[in-house]
């Protein structure tokens, strides 16, 4: 079988090489990129496509021009988040914007995770979760209706404490959950929600929370532009074999 060729347009094949010495700490932040000149000649490329290469980077959060200066690379660090944890709300730096709450019957792996009965239903609340005023999460939180409904759950407003309060109070406290994390292109909802640069990816997570005797009470499904997280994890070395 021969090897596999790289289809993509030759701008983001050299913005992914780019990316990639960034990402490696090759290039530094505060470093001044070679010149459109010499990026021509390393790469074989025309002008155009270098041009539009560093505008894929800049447009990422990647780089920062200075006229008359040059191309840098921008002081900009991933949020690095433990994957076992949510992102909890900060004044001024992040903060949740509730987008709705609705009565559904959910997706299935949704309904498959809650283990709800057919036709079963949820009370869904979606929100955005935003960085300096800027899009980093969009978030679909289901719980299923024979304990939201009637509660603060499923009204469109903001909840104090947070859902893990009602779900103690209603006797149903957090235990444990289980994520399963993967990366695939975004939807155009998901495009518009997070204002994804072009050809951005998005991280998903799916995650399933259960309390009593693994009940699962709460199923949510998270999205986010891969260019700005970097996923965390820890486990002791004696657990992993």
């Amino acid at each position: 079988m021969p090897p596999t060729r790289d289809p993509r347009p030759r701008h983001q094949q050299i913005a992914a090489e780019i990316r990639d010495l960034i990402m490696r700490g090759e290039l530094v932040p505060g470093e001044r990129l070679p010149s459109t000149s010499q990026l021509v000649e390393r790469y074989g490329a025309a002008n155009a496509t270098i041009q539009h290469a560093l505008k894929a980077l800049k447009d990422e959060g990647f780089l920062d021009s200075h006229v008359g200066k040059g191309v840098f690379v921008r002081d900009r660090q991933p949020f690095v988040i433990d994957a076992a944890a949510y992102i909890t709300p900060e004044p001024g730096r992040f903060r949740y914007r509730l987008l709705s709450v609705d009565t559904v019957v959910p997706p299935k792996d949704i309904a498959d995770g809650l283990q709800l009965a057919p036709e079963g239903t949820v009370v869904v609340r979606t929100r955005l979760l935003l960085h300096d005023g800027q899009p980093v999460e969009l978030s679909m939180s289901y719980y299923p209706g024979e304990i939201a409904a009637g509660t603060s759950l499923a009204q469109a407003t903001k909840i104090r404490g947070g859902a893990p309060r009602v779900l103690a109070d209603l006797g149903h406290p957090q235990h444990h959950f289980v994520d399963r994390i993967s990366a695939r292109p975004p939807t155009t909802e998901e495009i518009e929600a997070l204002d994804l640069p072009d050809g951005t990816p998005v991280i998903r997570q799916l995650r399933v929370i259960y309390s009593h005797q693994d009940r699962p009470v709460e199923a949510s499904t998270l999205i986010k532009g891969a260019h700005l997280y970097e996923l965390l994890y820890r486990q002791d070395a004696a657990n992993a074999l």
